[in-house]
């Protein structure tokens, strides 16, 4: 009998294989239990990954399958009782409670990932992530929407700042650009910009209402939005072009002190820099804000819904390159605020996306995040893997559809 009776975490490297060999896979057993040293506790860490990466790469599909079967069933099996496998918002926990070290089942999760080599410098991690733990996920999610409008104030207040630096039109005419010297000014296209913006905030609204997990798409918008606004603070603050076309009046040396600086922020802000609002600001040339805008919408919305409303993808990307032509139509800003904007948006949504879903890149690129994505580890510390794309209706229906239904 495998392991005469013992409990799976007391397993020595000879039970692993005399219950591998149980299982169909002597093939398999020297490999696992005698080359690579896997005993108990070590079974009940490994995952699918393990036997697809190095340094096991088992070759065959099926086998590769087929034992992962018999190594999840054994997991299942010997969870600890004490170590939640989902917490209510449906999404999988990390856990750094677990029995000697085990994860989570199958998600190669260990204490190790904390306390990673990349972290040592950092002794009191593990005291650091107990300490916010407990933290809910709605206060996590209170905290990413205070990152972003503190990122929204800083960004409102740079673009004050530049338009006092904007250079003299009639010394610094606009410089050359391929197409805006092609296309004709039209005068109500950057209106029609921010009706496209609206119609895809009224779409993702719509889509953050209902998904189950609202709480983590929110807390990701608020995320990225924040990191790439302050990004797009630092490139205005750096550079300062001559407005794109002559039609812009742009002035300097409008807001003299700070106080009234502080003052325009606030109207910017809460215009949410929208020209509707009566938001006008010159300076911000090196990095398109609406451009970053629509293409964050565009992304959240294509991420956060199902596969199949490829109608519903299309129209978001029709509607964000369309916003940009119109970004360009109005000559509001070079073809290479644009282009940088749309670059970067997209790639750091990715590459969020891909930290947050992925558990390895998660450990491997902790000190990339810090500077990248602030307050990251913070944000998914109790996310772990893709969120599904799960839908219902928020709120409580009145209590007298409830005794209708139980009637019927």
């Amino acid at each position: 009998m495998v392991g005469q009776g013992k409990v799976v975490t007391n397993w020595t490297c000879e039970d692993v294989r005399l219950w591998l060999q149980g299982k169909g896979f002597t093939e398999y057993s020297n490999i696992l239990s005698h080359d690579h040293k896997i005993d108990g506790k070590a079974l009940l860490a490994l995952c699918e990954s393990d036997l697809r990466n190095p340094p096991l790469e088992l070759k065959i599909l099926g086998d590769i399958k087929r034992l992962w079967l018999e190594i999840d069933a054994i997991q299942q099996r010997n969870r600890p009782p004490t170590a939640p496998l989902y917490v209510p918002n449906g999404y999988r926990k990390r856990s750094v409670d677990q029995i000697d070290g085990v994860s989570d089942i199958g998600q190669c999760v260990l204490k190790d990932d904390i306390n990673s080599d990349d972290d040592m410098d950092r002794p009191d991690l593990d005291i650091l992530f107990s300490a916010f733990s407990d933290i809910s996920e709605t206060s996590r999610t209170l905290i990413s929407v205070v990152y972003a409008f503190s990122a929204f104030f800083v960004t409102s207040f740079v673009m004050v700042f530049v338009h006092d630096r904007v250079p003299d039109m009639k010394k610094y005419p606009p410089l050359p650009d391929i197409v805006l010297d092609n296309v004709p000014l039209i005068p109500w296209a950057f209106e029609m910009c921010e009706v496209t913006a609206l119609i895809l905030t009224v779409v993702m609204a719509i889509v953050m209402f209902f998904h189950k997990h609202r709480l983590i798409v929110v807390r990701r918008m608020a995320a990225l939005c924040g990191t790439v606004f302050l990004l797009r603070c630092v490139t205005m603050f750096v550079t300062s072009l001559s407005v794109p076309g002559i039609h812009l009046e742009c002035s300097g040396k409008l807001y003299g002190d700070t106080w009234a600086k502080i003052q325009r922020a606030f109207v910017i802000l809460f215009g949410f820099g929208l020209s509707v609002n009566g938001v006008r600001t010159c300076g911000d040339y090196m990095f398109s804000g609406h451009t970053v805008t629509i293409t964050l919408l565009n992304f959240f919305i294509s991420e956060y819904t199902p596969v199949h409303m490829y109608y519903l993808h299309t129209c978001c990307w029709v509607l964000n390159m369309f916003g940009i032509f119109f970004i360009l139509a109005a000559h509001e800003h070079y073809s290479i605020d644009v282009v940088i904007a749309f670059y970067i948006t997209s790639r750091l949504f990715l590459y969020y996306h891909t930290l947050a879903n992925t558990r390895a890149l998660k450990r491997i690129d902790s000190r990339r995040t810090r500077v990248w994505f602030p307050l990251f580890w913070f944000f998914e510390e109790k996310v772990s893997g893709k969120v599904p794309n799960e839908y219902e209706w928020p709120l409580k229906w009145p209590s007298f559809f409830s005794l209708k239904a139980k009637s019927l």
